[in-house]
């Protein structure tokens, strides 16, 4: 029986912000894209317009060296990531891993106060700045070392 004190599921998600010191702005995350580096934008798309799937006209981020291109996915979406220059952090991913997945982005609520707040805790970001990319998006990179081995992104949502 209940007796008034909210769902088990409020309940736990209660304890869970006081233990770990999250507040209900951390538990608005939603996925909202994947990172996937690709040799030629032209070739890695074909398989998804042949599926039927929407391509978005392509975009370039100069300051990071990339061309692009999102293919919507149901309420998320798969970013394909052309490097632009040999010194990019694509350029230089696929020379090391070759084609795949680079990152995986989060839509967050209000970015700068979870950046305040993952900078307070000790996490590493790959910029200590907040960019503007794609689409006029403000995100930042946590640093893969800070987040078991995946490079994070943080976009505004």
């Amino acid at each position: 029986m209940d007796r008034g004190r909210g769902t088990i599921e409020s309940r736990f998600l209660t304890a869970a912000s006081r233990r770990f010191g999250m507040t209900r702005l951390f538990m608005n995350f939603q996925i909202d894209h994947l990172g996937i580096a690709v040799k030629s934008l032209a070739a890695a798309k074909g398989i998804y317009e042949k599926l039927g799937l929407s391509v978005s006209p392509e975009e370039t981020v100069a300051q990071e060296q990339v061309r692009l291109v999102m293919v919507p996915v149901g309420e998320s979406r798969l970013e394909l990531l052309e490097a632009t220059s040999e010194n990019s952090a694509i350029a230089k991913f696929i020379a090391k891993r070759g084609e795949g997945l680079h990152h995986i982005c989060m839509k967050v609520p209000d970015l700068p106060a979870v950046v305040e707040r993952l900078k307070k805790d000790g996490v590493r970001l790959v910029s200590n700045e907040i960019k503007i990319g794609a689409g006029g998006h403000h995100y930042v990179f946590v640093h893969p070392m800070s987040a078991g081995g995946v490079l994070l992104e943080l976009v505004q949502g």
